[in-house]
């Protein structure tokens, strides 16, 4: 990730997303996987929305905490992303699945901001492009009219 990506967020903020992930995280109801994921996202007002796992007996019924924080941040009427850090359980890096990074698309673009962390601090970082490479979006299909 270029150092400039990584510089667009104040420590002060990545601190707040990363507290408010870990906040999240401790709300998600994993009884199946055991595997509890915070998502935290920054919006375009510098408003951070939380969000965690869902899980359903009927797994396919289940929810990412991507899908969460991205729900709370509609809800609040914000309109775009810059920014989503994603925690677990840890050692391992997590990043969002193909389809939190298709919502996330939706919602940013190819610059957003994917930030990894665990319960010990933040581990890694991308762009959404960097992640979801030669992605399309709402902008796209503005583009056909």
């Amino acid at each position: 990730m270029s150092k400039t990506m990584q510089s667009t967020l104040s420590p002060d903020v990545k601190q707040r997303m990363f507290a408010a992930s870990l906040a999240a995280r401790s709300q998600a109801h994993a009884p199946y996987s055991q595997f509890a994921v915070g998502a935290a996202v920054l919006d375009e007002h510098g408003n951070i929305h939380s969000g965690c796992n869902i899980e359903n007996a009927a797994y396919p019924q289940g929810w990412c905490a991507e899908t969460t924080a991205l729900g709370a941040m509609v809800m609040a009427g914000a309109k775009r992303a810059l920014a989503v850090l994603i925690s677990g359980p840890g050692p391992d890096v997590i990043t969002p699945c193909g389809g939190c990074r298709q919502k996330l698309r939706e919602f940013g673009d190819e610059k957003l901001l994917v930030i990894a962390a665990d319960p010990g601090g933040i581990r890694q970082s991308w762009s959404l492009g960097q992640l979801l490479p030669a992605s399309f979006g709402p902008d796209h299909l503005k583009n056909q009219a």
